[in-house]
């Protein structure tokens, strides 16, 4: 691949990585309640989902999508039922005071493991994304070179991109999180992220096999 090719794909990837999407609400949402780890491992689960993601819509699974209606709907509606189950989850999650904050010494903790799996989720139910690396991969590759070498250094490049986008993301919403300590800002923002979280599942659901 050559660099300035490379260089324009950075420019692209760049401009989709940093529109607003699940993964970065997840990001901002993480960051305020849960600090950076929670952020580094979400995002961790996130970018490996995206390479899986990636390496399924190259090899193949983007263009059975294209062609099969009933595949395609079933993955919508994964994908579209997990976000709304986010959605919810937001939404039912109860404030926590200043005192209550002070007591835990610290931003919340949840498990490893499940802070991973829900990025790791948020990536590989997202039909979207298929899509998007079917649509995009192609259009970059030198067809005489190397074809895995240039789709590893395309993945590696578009996952870091997004591991540092979603770090960015989660350090501004922990940097607000002093504001957001007060019960009832907490229950406005849960409110407000639930509630896109529910939008974008359902955004799924009118997404097209061609879009």
């Amino acid at each position: 691949m050559a660099f300035d090719t490379w260089l324009m794909f950075v420019v692209v990837a760049a401009l989709a990585i940093l529109s607003p999407g699940p993964a970065i609400l997840l990001a901002i949402t993480n960051g305020s309640r849960g600090g950076l780890r929670a952020v580094a491992l979400s995002s961790l689960g996130n970018i490996l989902g995206v390479a899986a993601v990636a390496g399924v819509s190259v090899f193949g699974l983007g263009a059975l999508l294209q062609t099969s209606a009933l595949l395609f709907l079933v993955v919508k509606l994964i994908g579209a039922a997990y976000l709304v189950y986010l959605g919810i989850k937001q939404l039912r999650r109860a404030a926590v005071s200043l005192s209550q904050a002070a007591a835990v010494d610290g931003p919340v903790q949840r498990p490893a493991a499940g802070l991973f799996r829900e990025g790791a989720l948020v990536a590989l139910t997202n039909p979207k994304a298929i899509a998007f690396f079917t649509a995009l991969f192609p259009v970059f590759l030198d067809t005489g070179r190397p074809l895995a070498l240039q789709f590893g250094l395309m993945t590696a490049t578009f996952m870091a991109l997004s591991f540092m986008s979603l770090l960015a993301y989660g350090a501004l919403a922990r940097s607000a999180g002093r504001w957001l300590a007060e019960p009832r800002r907490q229950r406005a923002f849960n409110r407000v992220t639930g509630g896109v979280f529910i939008g974008l599942g359902a955004s799924l659901l009118s997404l097209g096999r061609g879009t």
